[in-house]
C-alpha cells in the first residue's frame, strides 16, 4: 500500500473490510486489517503523530 496510513485505513473501510487498533502510544501505532468477517490478515504500523492522533478517536473501524 502507498496510500498514506489515514487514506490506506478509509479506504479498507470504503472496501467493506475491517481495521482495529492493536497498540497505540506517543512513539507508535499497530492497527489490523481484517477481513469483512473480522479476521486479521495483515497489519499497519505507523509512528506518525498524525496517525496516532487520529487513532486515539477512533479505535475501530466503523464497517
Amino acid at each position: 500500500m502507498s496510500d498514506p496510513p489515514i487514506q490506506q485505513l478509509i479506504r479498507w473501510e470504503e472496501n467493506g473490510a475491517e481495521w482495529r487498533v492493536v497498540h497505540v502510544s506517543d512513539e507508535l501505532a499497530i492497527v489490523d486489517l481484517c477481513t469483512c468477517y473480522g479476521e486479521p490478515i495483515d497489519q499497519l504500523e505507523s509512528t506518525d503523530p498524525d496517525v496516532i492522533a487520529w487513532l486515539r478517536e477512533r479505535a475501530t473501524s466503523s464497517a
